[in-house]
């Protein structure tokens, strides 16, 4: 296992991207893929898209992002790609059911965020597991439930 202990640079660096050009024309750049939800721990275990297995293990002052450089030589390259943030977006049809989705939403620890009267939801796992948390509102109507792969 590589262990992976520093950020060098975002690939979106002059200097570091002629570089990763140059490596990903020889096959020599791998993808960690991370969820957003991962970009903070500083100690974790992952699988490049190459099947290479890391250990990443940074300073609690660095943290990972979207084209984060932990490695590179003149044939080897890791690079962080963050996969996009799903939301499941709730719309209670009144302000009594909203008071009561917002409930829910804070007893079970959900990543939320508002649009308008809307709820927001980061998924951190099957849209079906919040959906499932929420059904007696989502059954009576009280509340509309819309997913990237809709409800």
């Amino acid at each position: 296992m590589i262990v992976l202990s520093e950020i060098i640079g975002s690939a979106n660096d002059e200097s570091l991207s002629e570089k990763l050009h140059q490596l990903q024309h020889q096959g020599g750049v791998e993808i960690i893929k991370l969820n957003v939800s991962d970009t903070s721990r500083s100690r974790q275990k992952v699988i490049t898209d190459k099947g290479t297995e890391c250990g990443i293990a940074l300073s609690r002052s660095q943290k990972l992002y979207n084209g984060a450089v932990l490695y590179l030589d003149k044939h080897q390259a890791f690079v962080i790609r963050v996969n996009e943030e799903q939301w499941l977006r709730l719309s209670p049809i009144d302000a009594e059911t909203a008071l009561e989705l917002g409930y829910h939403a804070g007893n079970l620890h959900w990543r939320i965020r508002f649009d308008g009267t809307d709820l927001l939801v980061a998924l951190e796992g099957p849209a079906q597991r919040y959906i499932d948390r929420i059904a007696p509102l989502i059954d009576s109507k009280r509340v509309v439930c819309e997913t990237p792969d809709a409800c």
